[in-house]
């Protein structure tokens, strides 16, 4: 961490520069990401002491730790501002006059001296405090003549167990406040912190239960300043063991995106209210560059594995072969499908997977997506390396899972209603199709390849790396199915495939966790919004989501062709398809997400804008995620998007029967 002199920081703040460091004479840490009219601090966050005060204190480490606040300066890191000190209260208490700041002898009925500090250790330390608030003053006062009104969230933690009576997990002192002034503020941060969730713990929030906020932080800016407003904020160390400091890595990670969402949301409306700014959202009040940290754990994770790519090593590479074979006797045919060789040493992977330093990352929304994202790709080489084994099953239903009832039910219910006639129009071959990709793409001022190939399973497949789509060499279309693919395969994944070259966060062209449910959702959504949807194409999602159970089930490829003939009607080359789908690597579930995805964004797009889905390979799971990312400028809107918002046709009896699934 860089180290400024008090003079260095105070010329910065001057020029309203953004800067991170240590400030040389005090035991502090500011971070300026953004100038925006709020910041958070952690004065209580430190834990050191001078050398010559360890020798001095009675205190063992693990006791003065009992007394001050730990990771309240990592609660408030995701601020586009914060304040931390880095000393401990033990040698000078921030949240005191500074006559006070240092204790005589003793703190909480312990001796804290083993004699009295001398005059001289006591002037280094008010030294200490003094240049906080020099530092401090002059941050209040730049934001309050570039803004006007500002907010300051001062964060501290209690120790609730030796306290009889009920506490609340967030406390906030206003014995300091002018309620009549400020009131509507201070309930409205009580209001989110309210929403706030934590695992296994009953949260409330209240005023003046715990504490009162007569701290000197905000006594010595109300003395100094009339437009900033301090909200002292208690929070009981529910997450961690306050006894033995053992800390509670899920309650904190949830308190951090608890609280970084109720700083922003309080915020937002102090700008709305009292300067003004009737526009404000919660990501206006975020910092708008991009963590370094984050930059840096993104490239090393798209280096490692951008080659990791699924269907790549799950389509069989002999399938024309293997589908002459199983014509000439399909009762006897057990599949023999050849892969592609896996380039990539699965213990090598893992190991610099797991070692990247995901916790360095201060946003803990972001924090938690990459998480999530080292997690996913785990089972995701879990699953290449079982292709053509026993376990690759397995390994699909941990990363793709299974249809439930509900998918069954949908895809049983499509199946065996009267099936409602298309006009497909003209039969096409391949080759004319893909002329009619190239001139959509052209149309849509899209750069890819567009080609023909023998070797995929599906009807057509759009890779990333270089953008292309490859149309099937065998496969015969109608116009009306054309259609389809065009919003399918270019409108979507083609579209989200150069979006996602955008972007500067790179994980969007791998795909986020999840990212086939939604994003297949959404090419199905695009075909029925471009009014080319047919029950036909309905029934082909619910064969899968069939095919797939019954994959499950009877673990016989014949077994489940029959079926598929037998039951659901499916002309042969058809049901070979589907078959050979869902029975590639040894088993592939990744088909029943295809109709609940649909169904799943089709109900979300009554509701809010999906747009922000098509910056890159994006998952429902994290769209108000990203929704905020673009609302920061962290992420490009889409450039590509060509996403169709009302159906050109209308079929009542189509829509009753879309209408009638379960959600």
């Amino acid at each position: 961490m860089q180290t400024y002199s008090l003079d260095q920081m105070l010329s910065l703040i001057k020029r309203g520069e953004t800067f991170s460091g240590q400030l040389a004479s005090s035991g502090c840490v500011i971070t300026i990401q953004e100038y925006l009219p709020v910041v958070c601090t952690a004065i209580h966050a430190g834990h050191n002491l001078r050398p010559e005060l360890v020798k001095q204190c009675q205190l063992s480490a693990e006791e003065r730790y009992f007394e001050e606040d730990p990771f309240t300066d990592e609660v408030i890191a995701s601020q586009p501002i914060t304040l931390a000190g880095s000393d401990s209260r033990f040698e000078y208490d921030l949240n005191r006059p500074k006559s006070l700041s240092t204790y005589y002898k003793s703190a909480w009925m312990k001796q804290v001296w083993r004699k009295p500090l001398s005059a001289k250790q006591r002037a280094i330390s008010h030294a200490k405090h003094q240049d906080f608030y020099r530092l401090y003053e002059a941050l209040i006062a730049k934001l309050e003549s570039m803004f006007g009104m500002v907010i300051v969230f001062d964060l501290h933690s209690y120790n609730y167990k030796r306290i009889e009576k009920p506490t609340p997990v967030f406390n906030i002192g206003t014995s300091q406040i002018d309620m009549e002034r400020w009131g509507s503020v201070v309930h409205k941060f009580k209001r989110e912190l309210k929403t706030i969730t934590l695992p296994n713990i009953e949260l409330d929030a209240e005023l003046d239960v715990a504490f009162e906020g007569r701290g000197y932080l905000i006594a010595h800016t109300n003395a100094r300043f009339d437009r900033t407003l301090v909200l002292p904020t208690e929070i009981k160390k529910v997450f961690m063991d306050e006894l033995t400091g053992e800390v509670y890595p899920i309650v904190l990670d949830d308190l951090k995106l608890g609280l970084k969402n109720a700083f922003s949301a309080t915020s937002a409306y102090f700008q709305r209210k009292l300067n003004r700014q009737s526009k404000t959202r919660r990501a206006d009040m975020l910092s708008s560059a991009i963590e370094p940290e984050v930059l840096e754990i993104d490239a090393a994770l798209f280096r490692l594995a951008q080659k990791v790519d699924t269907l790549k090593y799950v389509n069989p590479t002999n399938l024309a072969a293997e589908r002459r074979r199983f014509m000439k006797a399909p009762s006897r045919f057990k599949p023999n499908f050849a892969y592609r060789q896996l380039p990539i040493d699965a213990n090598e992977f893992k190991y610099r997977l797991y070692r990247l330093p995901i916790d360095n990352i201060a946003d803990p929304a972001l924090k938690q997506l990459y998480k999530d994202i080292v997690n996913k790709l785990g089972e995701q080489i879990d699953l290449l390396t079982s292709v053509g084994q026993e376990g690759f099953v397995y390994n699909s239903l941990r990363y793709h899972g299974r249809p439930d009832k509900s998918a069954i039910a949908n895809a049983k219910f499509l199946l065996y209603a009267k099936e409602i006639p298309e006009d497909r129009g003209e039969s096409l071959n391949a080759q004319q199709v893909c002329e009619l990709m190239k001139q959509s793409a052209e149309q849509w001022q899209m750069r890819c390849k567009i080609g023909l190939s023998g070797a995929i399973v599906a009807r057509a497949m759009v890779s990333s790396n270089p953008a292309q789509l490859a149309i099937s060499s065998h496969a015969q279309f109608h116009e009306s199915e054309v259609q389809r693919l065009i919003q399918h395969e270019l409108g979507v994944h083609m579209a989200t495939t150069l979006n996602a070259k955008q972007q500067s966060l790179k994980v969007l062209r791998l795909g986020l966790p999840g990212s086939t449910y939604t994003q297949e959702g959404l090419a199905i959504l695009a075909e029925l919004k471009a009014g080319f949807m047919a029950h036909s194409r309905l029934n082909t999602l619910a064969a899968r989501v069939l095919a797939v159970d019954s994959m499950l089930k009877e673990q016989d490829f014949y077994l489940t062709y029959s079926y598929l003939i037998d039951e659901l009607e499916m002309d042969k080359d058809d049901a070979f398809s589907t078959t050979a789908r869902v029975y590639r690597g040894g088993g592939f579930t990744k088909d029943h997400l295809y109709l609940s995805g649909f169904l799943d964004m089709l109900h979300l797009s009554k509701t809010r804008s999906l747009d922000n889905l098509l910056v890159g390979k994006t998952s429902v799971q994290y769209l108000d995620l990203l929704d905020e990312l673009v609302q920061r400028d962290w992420l490009i809107p889409p450039k590509y998007n060509v996403f169709p918002t009302s159906n050109l046709e209308e079929s009542p009896s189509l829509n009753y029967l879309i209408e009638s699934l379960r959600t």
